[in-house]
């Protein structure tokens, strides 16, 4: 009878059911350093030729002709400064003009017509099909009659970068309108006498903060970098300065530029931090 009884297996060392888990785990993030080194190496290196252009002195190539001299210069070109603070004012009436303009549309297309949601996608990604000299053609008469009852000011540009960034913006919020569900907490909100301002302000706002960051920073971006309408209709922005300046001090050009992208990281970084920070706060 002994002989019949089944031996039991031999228990197996302790870890070596996970070593398999821990060495793929360990492989995978391998190369999700590699990746990320590779990507912030091919990022990185355009910058430290712009930083090395920006820096290099009267003398050239060698160290003794490093200076910081272009730098220095942003802050003393008038016309440079202007450009600065004009772009920087069309970035804020263009964040509020698309956030004023399509988050209460999309919010009541997606509330009361549900069967316009294709034709507002259609019109807000149908900017992303026309050239940009196309659009400065079709607006040129447009813009004869702006400037003629507005001004001709270069803050006017804001009505044309509210189109463009349209296609952007309305990927943004149409992410972060599907990431809760709008049509209960607005009823509840309703059936509890919140007028429809109010159910866009304190429920559909308070639940959009990433997406709204993200739809705010990648219209910043886009005004910040746009250069062929605002060169084209002969508004002086940084992009259009920038241009004039490097055709008669290239590092200055080069400085300016390198600034210009600087900002837009940090920006991306002060809003994805606070992004966190009050994700972290409603949880």
């Amino acid at each position: 009878m002994a002989a019949l009884t089944p031996t039991p297996a031999p228990a197996p060392p302790s870890g070596s059911t996970t070593a398999p888990g821990r060495r793929g785990r360990g492989g995978a993030s391998l190369l999700r350093w590699t990746i990320l080194l590779v990507i912030g190496a091919y990022l990185l290196f355009p910058l430290l030729a712009m930083l090395e252009f920006s820096t290099r002195g009267a003398e050239g190539r060698t160290a003794e002709g490093r200076t910081a001299e272009a730098w220095r210069a942003i802050g003393e070109d008038p016309q440079l400064v202007a450009a600065i603070a004009t772009s920087l004012q069309l970035a804020v009436l263009t964040v509020l003009g698309m956030l004023v303009l399509l988050l209460p549309t999309m919010v009541l297309v997606q509330l009361r017509l549900p069967r316009l949601h294709r034709v507002l996608e259609f019109v807000c990604l149908l900017p992303l099909t026309i050239p940009a000299i196309v659009i400065v053609v079709g607006l040129g008469p447009i813009y004869a009659w702006v400037g003629y009852l507005v001004g001709d000011s270069p803050l006017t540009l804001a009505f044309v970068y509210v189109v463009l960034v349209l296609p952007y913006a309305y990927r943004a919020l149409d992410a972060g309108l599907r990431s809760f569900d709008l049509k209960t907490m607005a009823e509840a909100a309703q059936s509890l006498g919140a007028s429809w301002w109010s159910v866009i302000l304190r429920v559909v706002v308070p639940n959009m903060r990433a997406a709204i960051l993200s739809a705010a920073l990648i219209s910043v971006a886009l005004v910040l970098g746009e250069f062929t309408i605002a060169s084209l209709l002969n508004y002086p922005t940084l992009q259009v300065q920038v241009n004039n300046i490097g055709k008669r001090d290239a590092s200055l050009s080069v400085a300016v530029s390198l600034a210009a992208l600087l900002f837009g990281f940090v920006l991306l970084l002060a809003l994805s931090f606070a992004g966190r920070r009050r994700a972290r706060a409603s949880e």
